[in-house]
């Protein structure tokens, strides 16, 4: 499914203004555990859930990558980038994460289902990513959640 940014954009911030994304502090500073690097999360948006949808997501979306830009500025976009994506079909949740040994960031994404994620991982928003990784160091995968 192709998504039209301008409008993903325009969802994302009636989002924000609804009160629909959380961005719980509760978890950042913890470690995540990933291929034997500990990666720190560093920001976390939770969506509050719509009625129509099931109380847990289905589907995991993963990003791994080292970027041309400093980590500051790296971190700064960031909170640029959420608007391309908060309002996406069936999006729940993102963890942000760096590797302070490596550099490296991640991004770890809960949608509805498992096609949700898939078509994240094929959207406008996943082109962006790699053009900002460093070439060789970028990787994503989608899988279902662990029940």
């Amino acid at each position: 499914m192709r998504f039209n940014p301008f409008f993903v954009f325009l969802k994302s911030i009636s989002l924000l203004l609804m009160g629909r994304a959380r961005f719980p502090r509760e978890r950042v500073g913890q470690e995540v555990a990933k291929d034997g690097q500990r990666h720190t999360i560093f920001r976390q948006v939770v969506m509050r859930p719509a009625p129509s949808q099931s109380q847990e997501p289905e589907g995991v979306f993963e990003v791994w990558f080292h970027a041309r830009t400093s980590p500051r500025a790296t971190r700064l976009l960031s909170r640029l980038t959420l608007l391309g994506f908060l309002g996406l079909p069936g999006f729940r949740s993102k963890l942000w994460l760096f590797d302070q040994a490596t550099q490296g960031f991640g991004g770890i994404y809960e949608w509805d289902t498992v096609q949700d994620a898939e078509s994240y991982a094929r959207s406008y928003a996943m082109r962006f990513s790699r053009f900002r990784s460093v070439p060789g160091k970028f990787t994503m995968r989608v899988f279902p959640t662990q029940t």
